[in-house]
């Protein structure tokens, strides 16, 4: 069974490989590509909450303070 190290050093080797036989551009392009993938590969088995990372991320949906304000800043209006 492959485990953690195995898989970095694969995906850092499959990454300088691209970086090589392409550019620097390509190469991040394929990383974004493959986190996205896997993100939505995540959610659709149920392992990734949108929710919660919103939580996280201090975004908040109608009705929700925003990050400033639920940190107890005080906004002026004029």
């Amino acid at each position: 069974m492959i485990n953690v190290k195995h898989l970095a050093a694969v995906v850092g080797f499959l990454f300088v490989a691209m970086w090589i036989i392409t550019n620097f551009g390509y190469a991040v392009l394929c990383l974004v590509g493959a986190a996205v993938f896997y993100a939505a590969a995540s959610f659709m088995q149920g392992e990734l909450d949108v929710g919660e990372i919103q939580s996280r991320l201090g975004v908040g949906g109608p009705g929700q303070p925003s990050p400033s304000q639920a940190a107890g800043r005080s906004r002026v209006v004029r």
